[in-house]
């Protein structure tokens, strides 16, 4: 069962969340993924509601999306959800879907994340971060680096990891603009 919700009544929260890391699902045919973000913004362009996904190149979720053109963002409601999923948040940053199934592979690392279907997408939800955010992408646009501060480049993009490590940090970000065609907790 899901309680729809708008999304601008949440944005504290999920802003706040995001900060220390939310989970970006992702499925395309017999392929799911699920990773850790913390960079992301909502807003409105072209009059309607935006979640903005930022995905660097080498990612798996980065080809997910390619061939999906639609994600799910899962957010624990607040601090005490969070620390019940920490660990899972945690292992979904330092681990690549290419390799296994992450929500399989979590089950033999004493605790897992349940998926939970999609309404208006394919992406799954998550049980244990309740409130979803549903996505199309309508617009990608990669970023122009000419355009980033050295300072950021150095900071955000130092090269000598692989882009397929999932700990790389070199490669760039795809911007993905998906269009939210639904918000709601699982309850």
């Amino acid at each position: 069962m899901v309680k729809q919700i708008d999304v601008v009544d949440y944005l504290p929260t999920i802003m706040s969340q995001l900060r220390s890391g939310i989970l970006l699902n992702t499925r395309s045919g017999d392929k799911v993924n699920t990773m850790t973000i913390s960079w992301g913004q909502i807003g409105i362009k072209w009059n309607k509601m935006f979640f903005t996904a930022f995905i660097r190149h080498g990612r798996f979720t980065h080809q997910l999306i390619e061939e999906s053109k639609e994600f799910t963002v899962s957010v624990p409601l607040n601090s005490e959800s969070r620390k019940l999923v920490a660990r899972a948040i945690g292992y979904c940053g330092a681990n690549s879907g290419r390799d296994g199934n992450k929500f399989e592979d979590m089950e033999y690392e004493d605790f897992s994340l349940t998926p939970v279907d999609g309404i208006s997408v394919s992406s799954p939800a998550i049980k244990e971060l309740p409130l979803t955010i549903e996505c199309k992408v309508t617009y990608r646009q990669e970023q122009d680096v000419s355009q980033i501060p050295r300072e950021i480049l150095e900071d955000c993009y130092p090269e000598g990891i692989p882009s397929d490590n999932p700990m790389a940090n070199c490669d760039f970000h795809t911007l993905y603009y998906g269009e939210i065609v639904n918000a709601y907790i699982i309850e």
